[in-house]
């Protein structure tokens, strides 16, 4: 029978390893999200599954719809990026066990115009589901979607068309 101070020991061990495992994370998806912001999604798409799937609220713009395999989100990335996307990412939280992670973000994207004035801005929930370190599935869940299809309109009309 494990003695109490054993207990509390192993629960401290165990709650702290969560938690470097939530900053290390953090810190990582924050990086890729900077290097995003700056064009390159090289380290972003290296996260995904050959097989991932990123799911997109439906309707009438480029992003709309499953996205699948990393040739698709690859598009999909460099769509983000064309469009001048810029990310930031606030909070993360996970749970399961470290091969078969689940992480929720809370994350923020905004785009400016030509004319240096803001043309787009959003609030997202982010889950991925994760199997061995990469990524299977990410879906993404915006507080106003009627936003995303009015900033597909104001790329088409700037002359930003997406990728085929």
């Amino acid at each position: 029978m494990p003695r109490p101070r054993d207990l509390v020991l192993g629960a401290a061990l165990a709650i702290g390893a969560r938690n470097l495992l939530n900053r290390v994370l953090l810190q990582k998806f924050r990086a890729d999200v900077r290097a995003l912001n700056s064009g390159d999604y090289s380290g972003l798409l290296a996260a995904y599954a050959d097989d991932a799937v990123l799911a997109f609220n439906d309707g009438p713009h480029r992003w709309a719809g499953e996205h699948r395999g990393k040739d698709a989100i690859e598009v999909f990335l460099r769509d983000f990026t064309g469009a001048g996307l810029q990310g930031e990412v606030l909070e993360v939280w996970t749970s399961g066990p470290p091969w078969a992670l689940s992480l929720v973000a809370r994350f923020n994207d905004h785009a400016m115009g030509p004319d240096g004035k803001e043309i787009y801005n959003n609030d997202v929930a982010v889950i991925l589901r994760t199997k061995m370190g990469k990524i299977v599935r990410h879906e993404d869940y915006y507080s106003d979607t009627a936003r995303i299809e009015a900033f597909d309109r104001k790329l088409t009309e700037i002359g930003v068309h997406p990728h085929e």
